[in-house]
């Protein structure tokens, strides 16, 4: 269906400022990306669970979780991975735009749908890598899904019969397949706080 010229969003009654200074800090987008089982939903939670913590505001968009609930009607067609980011993206804005830290914890395997969240969200994405090599994602397989793919029962798998772009220009870099949990979440809320993303403590 075509899009409609004469649907505009409708004006909030609580500006975005409004909630960032309720909130006590900015809200923003954090894209965890790597391959499969490379850690990016356990570093979610453990970041979210840290905020919670510390009082600030956040919310985990689960790749998996998006894909039983709002997306559960894409496959992995090159066109549905496509409409399964723009739909993160649009979610993520909106939540974003009411002064949340959301934490994105998905694969987006190409540079391109990397670039949907980049476009959509402009100076509010930023983007982590989590690059656990394929082997280490490989040997945890906590899913099975690798062990599927490589007999040949799992078609279009991120890192087996399916590509993963390696992120360009992710700001931050974290081996999660040399890292602890807690090693990660330490750098990454010191570049959070170094980007002025968390307030000071």
């Amino acid at each position: 269906m075509p899009p409609s010229n004469n649907l505009r969003a409708p004006t909030a009654s609580i500006s975005r400022e409004q909630r960032e200074v309720r909130n006590g800090h900015h809200g923003t987008a954090i894209l965890l990306t790597g391959l499969p089982a490379a850690g990016k939903s356990t570093l979610a939670q453990a970041l979210h669970a840290e905020l919670f913590e510390r009082g600030v505001q956040s919310l985990v968009l689960d790749g998996d979780g998006l894909r039983v609930g709002l997306n559960r009607d894409l496959g992995f067609t090159d066109s549905d991975r496509l409409e399964n980011i723009r739909r993160a993206s649009e979610v993520a804005a909106l939540l974003v735009e009411n002064g949340q830290i959301v934490i994105l914890a998905m694969i987006a395997p190409l540079v391109e749908l990397r670039e949907v969240f980049a476009k959509r969200l402009g100076e509010d994405y930023r983007e982590v890598w989590c690059s656990a090599s394929l082997a280490v994602c490989e040997q945890r397989d906590p899913k099975g899904h690798y062990a599927r793919a490589r007999r040949g029962d799992l078609a279009g798998f991120t890192g087996v019969s399916a590509p993963y772009e390696t992120p360009p220009s992710a700001a931050l870099v974290l081996d999660t397949g040399v890292l602890s949990v807690e090693a990660c979440l330490e750098r990454l809320l010191t570049w959070l706080g170094e980007c002025a993303v968390l307030p000071k403590r």
